[in-house]
């Protein structure tokens, strides 16, 4: 399979050769079509040896994502380009890598929170590029000295990343792909920027960036997403039993007043024929706008039916009960609902 051409966006490495850092590889990177990709993302679910930190990498055609993985639950998603770095909704991630399932690989490793934390942030927005002279690339570090730079640099020397912290100028700590543990780190520096057997320079990108904070933002899960949107459709559902004729119209037009607020919203109430498109949103966004809206409607109906919010609320959620109190869904809303 011929590996992809792209260009990362900044630099001159090609996407495809992109190898970072990790702690232990659970799966080698190898073609997409040999892996289970349910399964891998289930593992955490079915076995205890799962509930790994880590991330996967799908090299696709013509870019390269990451999704990332807390105690073995996918949290969020990046997207490498020749254009761009952005986050993705972790659902698009996955379509990408079903559609290309023939001519994309795969690589699924464990690592530490520092570095997925990193890695994160590298790929959520254009890090600040560096200038390096080929003739002298380890200049970048005497540079950022220097500057007295707090952050951390990515160095890509011929698709090898690694991540270095700076503090006031100093090295602090740092993450390598495929440095030997027994080599030190200034050695390692120096073994990757020798010339190649051709006398030719490898090829060397820098670019820094200084991390917002020690944690990754999370995502709402696809499982959360396709759980409310079933859950806005039965209870607009059971609204409509109670006031036939008129029960979905007031859900559709209370849907998309909320929606003014809670964006969120509009997503999860796509109809069920219909394809999800999810954007990038927090659970705690997803969970504000389709609780506000149950509120809303449910109050309406205790206007016309007292005491039916709680019955509605128990017949509509029950199959998705424990992904919504995990989200914290129930604790938004006035009515207690006894399981």
């Amino acid at each position: 399979m011929r590996a992809s051409a792209a260009i990362l966006a900044g630099t001159t490495v090609r996407i495809g050769e992109l190898r970072f850092p990790s702690e232990r590889a659970l799966i080698h990177r190898t073609r997409l079509a040999y892996i289970h990709l349910d399964n891998l993302l289930n593992f955490a679910k079915i076995d205890r040896d799962g509930r790994v930190n880590g991330y996967l990498a799908a090299y696709l055609p013509n870019e390269l994502a990451l999704i990332f993985f807390r105690g073995g639950e996918a949290i969020t998603a990046v997207a490498l380009t020749d254009r761009e770095r952005s986050v993705i909704p972790i659902d698009d991630a996955l379509t990408a890598m079903r559609t290309e399932l023939e001519r994309s690989e795969l690589a699924f490793s464990a690592a530490p929170l520092e570095l997925l934390c990193w890695m994160y942030y590298a790929g959520a927005a254009p890090p600040r590029v560096v200038p390096v002279d080929r003739r002298n690339a380890s200049g970048v570090f005497a540079a950022l000295q220097a500057e007295k730079f707090t952050g951390v640099l990515e160095f890509i020397v011929d698709g090898c990343v690694s991540y270095v912290a700076f503090r006031d100028g100093k090295f602090h700590t740092g993450h390598f792909a495929d440095r030997p543990e027994e080599l030190p780190v200034p050695q390692w520096i120096e073994q990757l920027l020798k010339p190649h057997d051709d006398g030719s320079p490898p090829s060397v990108s820098a670019a820094v960036f200084t991390p917002p904070s020690d944690t990754i933002p999370e995502q709402a899960s696809p499982a959360l997403l396709q759980a409310a949107r079933e859950v806005f459709w039965r209870l607009a559902e059971h609204v409509e039993r109670e006031a036939p004729g008129d029960g979905l119209r007031r859900a559709e037009r209370l849907r998309d007043s909320v929606a003014t607020k809670h964006a969120s919203l509009s997503t999860v109430s796509v109809p069920r024929n219909e394809e999800l498109h999810p954007d990038v949103m927090t659970p705690e966004e997803m969970t504000a706008g389709l609780a506000e809206w149950a509120r809303q409607l449910l109050e309406q109906m205790e206007v016309v039916a007292p005491g039916v919010a709680p019955a509605v609320l128990k017949a509509a959620t029950k199959d998705h009960r424990f992904v919504l109190q995990r989200a914290g869904f129930y604790t938004r809303l006035p009515w207690t609902v006894t399981w």
